[in-house]
């Protein structure tokens, strides 16, 4: 997401710095460190380029209090004159929540000028995450029936976009979603169309999916974090999202190719 980001700034002839733990870019772009678990990297973007003004901000994945790493930062920034933020959050986050949602609410509280942007669930992890039970003709989940109406990153990186370079942007919490529902079955289904071969949903509890994570490293707390997130899916929090009026709700993606789920399952073969 960050690379479509980054050539859309460029392409728009808006500078930028990308800050990276190993202090490498893509395309040769402006650099620096900042590790997320090393405060002294906190300043260095402001070393720089003195001149920042908006910050897109990814919080430390994996924190299970992702507020308590990244408040000195904010705080730092603050102090900076930042005038715009844009948090990269979760259809399930919100300004009242916790993990995630505790940033929207810091930057709320210290009245900072901020987007915090909720997608859904991503076209991508039919290959990222599933791509090798898929070839064992199998996605598992927690997620039942629940529907979904997944959207792809590059349409995530234009809402970023617009959210950076609009002055006067009209979402503080917008969800992200793709222009359709569609169950974990159902993408079962489209895969076995695509494929040619049956490939099947697998129902799974919250408890598995966690041991799961567990087994390939996570934490106990942060799987069961990630489990209960999918778990929501089957009480409808992503149709919720999907059908949101009053503003909070933006569809980036009805006229992206790869906004609908067929076409991200043929990329994902």
């Amino acid at each position: 997401m960050m690379d479509i980001l980054c050539r859309l700034l460029h392409a728009a002839n808006i500078p930028i710095l990308i800050v990276s733990r190993s202090g490498t870019a893509p395309e040769s772009f402006p650099v620096v460190r900042f590790d997320w678990n090393d405060p002294s990297t906190f300043s260095a973007p402001f070393e720089k380029a003195p001149s920042i003004d908006k910050v897109y901000l990814v919080g430390p994945i994996g924190a299970l209090d992702m507020l308590a790493i990244a408040k000195p930062f904010i705080d730092l920034a603050i102090d900076k004159r930042i005038k715009k933020w844009v948090f990269v959050s979760a259809s399930q986050s919100g300004k009242e929540g916790s993990w995630m949602g505790a940033i929207h609410q810091y930057l709320h509280d210290r009245g900072a000028k901020y987007t915090a942007l909720r997608p859904t669930w991503f076209h991508e992890n039919f290959s990222l995450v599933f791509g090798e039970s898929i070839r064992k003709n199998e996605i598992a989940t927690a997620a039942g029936d629940g529907r979904i109406p997944f959207v792809a990153v590059q349409d995530i990186a234009q809402a970023a976009f617009e959210a950076l370079t609009t002055d006067e942007y009209k979402y503080a919490e917008p969800y992200i979603v793709g222009p359709e529902l569609v169950t974990y079955d159902e993408a079962a289904a489209i895969l076995s169309e695509v494929l040619g071969r049956e490939i099947t949903h697998k129902h799974l509890t919250a408890e598995e999916v966690a041991q799961g994570f567990v087994s390939i490293g996570l934490s106990e707390q942060y799987s069961n974090i990630l489990a209960a997130a999918e778990k929501q899916l089957a009480s409808g929090t992503e149709e919720k999202a999907f059908f949101t009026e009053g503003g909070k709700t933006v569809k980036y993606v009805v006229l992206n190719p790869v906004a609908t789920i067929g076409y991200a399952i043929v990329l994902a073969r």
